[in-house]
This record gives structure tokens, C-alpha cells and sequence, in this order.
């Protein structure tokens, strides 16, 4: 079972572009979420659905990747899938066979800023599935058995999501060569020769530092009454104890003052990609007005058929079969935007990357067309709303964001937000963010192809 989960997947299903002329002042709020503190820290929050008697019940950790200790990357996904093993009240490996025989399904996954477990069940479940998750917050029994067996099984998660697919090796190698100080350098997943060496005890004092209710974040959504939830949270989260979790201090990047380049050549690449990836503000980290101009500022260079990259270079110059760009506006610290391209058969890749720094070159100079931010503006906004048609997705996007350090009412007002961007704004967004000195470029190549 897969327990992996990215952040950005979550924002780019949410907020990528859509096309609708519904949005309207009324639909400011977006989910209308009822909030409450237990005692000990943890915050609970509800967002009511009543059209359909099934619940999403999610706890996040407010701990991930780029919190661990030196030395122990991967500690932070191995203890999350340590987690399914046992309590003393639930064996090992029978939490998720007890939410299947109830007919919902769980999961789990694990980001550089968080990590998080979920179950999709019944209304009337939901308290078996919070009493569960309580118990497991504070009450994990780990043998030596547990350690050896789940250790084996996240080196071959590693072996065959990473170390067989040279993209994803790529894409390894640019985080680490892009991040000069910061653990987002550091795979989430972990370097293969930390993860071998991960023991019980670093599973242990890791669980018992970050799992707590100070440190978590309970969110429910669907057929619920809000009051009835915070009952029950009460009732099975407000008893535990809190812990000494430290604050969240992390190494910072340094000036950036020189352009990476990476070639990466494997037997296995049949076709060769582009792609370079710039330092960039998220909504809490560096220069953070910039950072929902810059959504923007991405739809409209690479957002899509419609977007200046693809025109220019798929469409009218022929020199890619695909090109666009990303990026991701959450995240506790510095982030990155994204360019990539994938050139025609018999296009070099030095042409194709030329082509696509003269067109960057141009938007930064002349920049948009007004009709063009309207068309994106309307897209993200009609996207946030969609977003309201699957309960399943709103408390991904409230865990993703206050595990970030967004606040419930930053994630109500995001709409808002998106209709206050200018033309002004977003050019300041790309003309700040698009530095190649802040940057790293990656070559993904067939064996015994040169780069340039």
C-alpha cells in the first residue's frame, strides 16, 4: 500500500485551471469551517457536508522530511509506516483491516513539512476510527520484528519508485543541488544508506518527540455536526498529555550567487527532457506578497494549451512536444517554480532551451495580455470551487495549509486574495523570482548523450 503524498498534487488538483463564469462575491468563503482547541493544543476542524452519510477523518502532524535529525533521512516516512503496527488495544497490522471490515479505507503519507493519516468511512463510524487514531498517537508498541520487516519494505519503496526511474533520480539531484543549506535538499524518503541504518530507537525518540496532541492537527469533513465532533474529540484526544515538541527551526538557504546545471544520462532514457527549477517564495517563507501573483504568473507562462509556453513553443515553433510550467504556493520555507519542456523528434535539447529562454525573456520584458490574467484569474477561482463538490479534498487542503503555518482564515480568503492581483503584481512575482543565479537546470539524457 502506497503512503506517499505530495503536497503539490493536492494544490495542483484544487487550484489548476479550469474554465467557469460562476464565481460571484457570495462564494468568498470557500468551505465555512467550524474551529476548536482542546486544552492540550490540539486543533480540531470541522467542514459540514450533508450530502452524503460518509466522513473524511484526517490527523496531521505538524512534523515531516525537513524536520528530522542529521544524519536520519527517512525517519519521518519509515515511523509513518510504522504506525500501522500495533497498541495494546489494537494488534499489530489490524488498524487498517478494522476500518476495512467497516467498510472505509485509510491511508497515510508524508511531505517535507507534514505528515498525515486518513480514513474515508460511514458517518457512524467516525468514532470507532478518532478512538483509533488517539490510541495510536501516544500508545505504538515497536519490536525489533516491526523495525527489520518495515525497514526492508521502505528500501524497496525507495529501489522502485527512485532508484529505478531516472527522472525521478533527476528530480532527486536538482532538489539537492537547488537547496545549498536547507534539508528540502534531502529526499523525503531518505538517502538509502541513513534509511539502512534506522533503528528502533530513532523510531521511538522521534515518535515520542513530534506525536502529540500540541503537534497535531485534527481535521473531519462531511455528514457531521461540528459540536458533535468536538465531543468526541474531547472525549479521546483531550486526555492525552501534551509533549516537549521543540519549535520548528530549521537551516536557512544562504545567498544564492551561481546558476547549477545538472546532466543526468541513463540506459533507460529514451527521450530527453528539460527542465529548471527557480527559489522561490511560498505564503510564509521570504518574500511572501509575491506568491499568489506568482500562481498567476504560472498559469499564464505554462499553466496549459493555452498558456505562452505552449503556444510559442509546441504550437508555433514545433520544437516541443510538451512545455510548461509549475509551481507551488505552500510550504513552510523557501519553495521552487518550475520550467520544462520536452523537445520534437530531431530537436536538440540546447535549441529547445534556448527557445525557451528567449520566450521567458520576452514575457518578463513585454509581459501579458490583460485577457490573459482574466482567463487565469477566473480558472483558479472556479477551480476553488469545484473544490467544494469533494469533501474528501477540503481537509487535504486545510491540513496541507496550517501544517504550513496559513491560518484557517488565509485558506478562507484565498479567493479574495486571487481577485486582488494585478498586472502590476504578477510581473513583480516573475521578475523576482526568475534569477538564474537562484536556480538549477537539469538535463535528462539517453546513455552517452552529450549536454551542453
Amino acid at each position: 500500500m502506497s503512503r506517499n503524498f505530495s503536497a503539490f498534487a493536492i494544490i495542483c488538483f484544487v487550484f489548476a485551471g479550469f474554465t467557469a463564469g460562476l464565481i460571484r462575491p457570495a462564494d468568498a468563503a470557500l468551505f465555512h469551517p467550524k474551529t476548536h482547541d482542546l486544552a492540550n493544543g490540539m486543533q480540531v476542524v470541522v467542514i459540514e457536508d450533508h450530502r452524503a452519510p460518509v466522513i473524511a477523518h484526517m490527523v496531521w502532524y505538524k512534523v515531516g522530511a525537513a524536520d528530522e535529525p542529521p544524519g536520519k533521512s527517512g525517519i519521518a516516512h519509515f515511523l509513518e509506516h510504522l504506525m500501522f503496527k500495533g497498541t495494546p488495544t489494537v494488534p499489530s497490522g489490524e488498524f487498517s483491516k478494522i476500518v476495512a471490515r467497516n467498510g472505509g479505507r485509510d491511508n497515510a503519507f508524508t511531505s517535507y513539512d507534514y505528515t498525515g493519516y486518513f480514513q474515508n468511512v460511514a458517518q457512524d463510524k467516525l468514532e470507532l476510527v478518532m478512538r483509533m487514531e488517539a490510541d495510536r498517537m501516544v500508545n505504538l508498541e515497536l519490536t525489533e520484528k516491526d523495525i527489520k520487516t518495515e525497514r526492508d519494505v521502505v528500501l524497496e519503496e525507495r529501489r522502485s519508485r527512485t532508484d529505478n526511474d531516472p527522472a525521478a533520480q533527476m528530480r532527486e539531484a536538482m532538489n539537492a543541488a537547488l537547496y545549498l543549506g536547507h534539508p528540502y535538499g534531502i529526499p523525503v524518503i531518505g538517502w538509502n544508506h541513513e534509511i539502512e541504518a534506522l533503528n528502533h530507537r530513532d523510531a521511538l525518540a522521534f515518535y515520542r518527540r513530534y506525536y502529540a496532541p500540541n503537534n497535531a492537527i485534527l481535521v473531519v469533513a462531511g455528514d457531521v455536526k461540528a459540536e458533535a465532533v468536538f465531543t468526541l474529540a474531547e472525549k479521546y484526544f483531550g486526555p492525552l498529555q501534551r509533549a516537549d515538541t521543540p519549535p520548528r527551526v530549521r537551516p536557512q538557504e544562504p545567498p544564492h550567487r551561481a546558476a547549477r546545471r545538472i546532466a543526468f544520462n541513463d540506459a533507460r532514457v529514451s527521450q530527453a527532457s528539460w527542465q529548471r527549477k527557480y527559489l522561490a517564495p511560498t505564503r510564509t517563507a521570504g518574500d511572501s506578497k509575491h506568491a499568489i501573483p506568482l500562481s498567476l504568473f504560472a498559469d499564464m507562462l505554462g499553466g496549459g494549451t493555452t498558456s505562452r509556453l505552449y503556444r510559442e513553443l509546441v504550437v508555433k515553433q514545433k520544437l516541443a512536444a510538451g512545455a510548461g510550467a509549475y509551481y507551488n504556493s505552500t510550504g513552510l520555507d523557501l519553495g521552487g517554480f518550475m520550467l520544462y519542456a520536452t523537445p520534437s523528434p530531431g530537436v536538440k535539447l540546447a535549441d529547445l532551451e534556448e527557445a525557451m529562454d528567449k520566450v521567458v525573456a520576452e514575457v518578463l520584458k513585454d509581459g501579458f495580455a490583460e485577457k490573459d490574467l482574466e482567463r487565469s484569474r477566473t480558472g483558479l477561482l472556479a477551480a476553488a470551487i469545484y473544490a467544494r463538490d469533494n469533501m474528501f479534498t477540503s481537509p487535504r487542503i486545510f491540513g496541507d495549509a496550517l501544517t504550513s503555518g496559513l491560518t484557517v482564515e488565509e485558506v478562507e480568503t484565498w479567493t479574495d486574495r486571487v481577485r486582488e492581483v494585478t498586472m502590476a503584481h504578477v510581473m513583480a512575482a516573475g521578475r523576482s523570482v526568475v534569477n538564474i543565479r537562484s536556480s538549477v537546470t537539469g538535463l535528462l539524457l539517453p546513455e552517452g548523450e552529450a549536454g551542453k
